[in-house]
């Protein structure tokens, strides 16, 4: 029996099925799975932050765990209702208001669990119902909606023309190409985005049904930008309300990497909104809120998990500062070994660091340094095919041509061709264009990498795009404040050794 589990009658049903799945699927020794390890860990009620790389196996643990929740409240509160009915039976008033029949929150919703795309929504929520006990008479309304709306279907990359943020899933199309893109590409970006929230009564049987009300949901699955809609049109309708975040007690983040490419200040946004006492009473029995929610402490008694393939300053500003779990907290991140054997061509790779001690003046520190060291050398320059890798945008004062993530498909395809004809020297290329489109530059000559990306692959991809250079060498600005994101591309030992030497210029070959 896992640990957690507990010992009434609907969990042990939980568990056997879950365990039923995994032997079904061809797993054995379940009991030292990652899947089981990790639902522990989450069973903790300790705040979580795992960035051990990507891991598909950890959601069953998070679901589970998710599930779990549920089923132990609803048994706390049918007890509790049994109890209560005898009592008043026996005339027994005096007795109908002690500590243990205080069971509820504010409002309904339990569980928040906070996606980036449609197509990780529609993973979770198909394997969410998959792990729901056959013997509950599971009942699923509108699943036929969610398949039609995320349904899968191969990606199209014919001239990169259904490569844009919101149009991954291509409809009606007889025959599918198979794409060229990476692997993580293909996986994240098989559906459109897309809002979906949901609910799970707790009767004599589960009925789950997509869709419906925040108010009558127990376990809600959302983008953040999604929540960060409803918070905004509530600010400006005081007819609506967020009422129904104030009683989350298991918050999960799943993909911070991928919603980092998107907004992080949504998540941030969500996460302030969360556990405020309510502005209005949602036919919640006052007598059976817990005494946590009524003194504003809620906030104390949250589970959050974040999950990501990597960490950042974003996720470890969140973690530190609004994980406040009175259980405590665990932080799990991975040490690396670089991706810089992983480069297919013999580029001269020369790393230049720059100075930089606070993290408010980090980006003039850079644009400062690159202004005075770098530009000049290419400004002047008869040499055309010099692209520049960011995160951000900036502006020269130069012939330039701008691939972004909001760039039209017109003005890219006008770019790529003159870029690769020369009719413009320089080329902006950001990090979240390339994460939605990862597009292959043609002509470049000579590499910039302003800012290191945050997800390695990246590097690669990029770094590979010199195929066409004489030259063969790029040039990478870094500064100790991009420790996280220089371990991953050169390794965690290089990365110590390049922010801590008195030397600051390093080449990799």
């Amino acid at each position: 029996m896992a640990k957690g589990f507990g010992a009434n009658k609907e969990t042990l049903k939980l568990y056997k099925h879950w365990l039923d799945l995994y032997n079904s699927s061809g797993g054995n020794d379940f009991h030292s799975s990652r899947q089981i390890h990790f639902f522990s860990l989450c069973n903790s009620y300790r705040d979580l932050l795992y960035c051990l790389g990507e891991d598909s196996s950890i959601m069953d643990g998070y679901i589970m765990h998710a599930l779990n929740h549920e089923f132990k409240t609803r048994d706390l509160v049918t007890k509790n209702e049994a109890k209560l009915a005898k009592l008043r039976e026996n005339n027994k008033e005096e007795s109908l208001n002690g500590e243990e029949f205080l069971d509820h929150g504010f409002t309904r919703p339990k569980v928040l669990i906070l996606l980036p795309l449609a197509s990780i929504a529609f993973r979770v929520i198909k394997r969410l119902i998959q792990l729901t006990p056959l013997s509950h008479k599971v009942t699923v309304e509108h699943m036929d909606r969610v398949s039609g709306e995320f349904g899968t279907e191969e990606v199209n990359d014919n001239d990169d023309k259904n490569d844009l943020p919101n149009n991954a899933l291509i409809k009606g199309s007889s025959k599918s190409q198979k794409s060229s893109k990476p692997s993580d590409f293909q996986m994240l970006f098989d559906f459109s985005m897309l809002l979906g929230k949901w609910n799970f009564y707790h009767k004599n049987y589960v009925y789950i049904k997509l869709y419906s009300d925040f108010y009558s949901s127990d376990i809600i699955v959302a983008s953040p930008m999604g929540i960060v809609k409803k918070i905004e049109q509530a600010e400006y309708d005081k007819e609506k309300d967020v009422d129904y975040l104030s009683s989350i007690e298991v918050l999960i983040i799943d993909h911070a990497d991928v919603i980092s490419m998107q907004n992080w200040s949504h998540v941030n946004s969500v996460v302030e909104k969360l556990n405020h006492i309510p502005s209005k009473q949602h036919g919640t029995d006052v007598m059976r809120i817990r005494q946590w929610y009524l003194n504003g402490h809620a906030r104390l008694y949250r589970q959050t998990i974040l999950l990501s393939s990597y960490l950042n300053p974003d996720m470890n500003s969140l973690f530190n500062s609004q994980c406040l779990n009175y259980q405590g907290k665990v932080k799990l991140v991975t040490k690396y070994n670089g991706v810089l054997p992983k480069v297919l061509l013999q580029v001269r790779q020369i790393y230049q660091r720059f100075d930089s001690t606070q993290l408010t003046d980090a980006d003039d520190d850079r644009l400062d340094y690159f202004a005075k060291k770098v530009f000049p050398k290419i400004k002047d320059s008869v040499q055309g095919g010099t692209m520049i890798f960011i995160s951000s945008y900036f502006e020269f004062n130069s012939s330039f041509c701008l691939l972004g993530e909001y760039t039209k498909q017109s003005d890219i395809s006008r770019a790529r061709v003159w870029f690769f004809e020369g009719m413009r020297k320089i080329m902006l290329y950001t990090e979240r264009a390339h994460f939605y489109h990862r597009y292959k530059i043609r002509g470049i000559k000579n590499l910039i990498i302003y800012s290191l990306p945050e997800r390695k692959e990246f590097y690669l991809e990029v770094i590979n795009m010199l195929e066409e250079s004489e030259d063969m060498s790029c040039t990478v600005l870094f500064s100790r404040l991009d420790q996280l994101r220089l371990e991953r591309i050169v390794g965690t030992k290089h990365a110590k050794r390049m922010t801590s030497s008195e030397k600051s210029i390093f080449v990799f070959c």
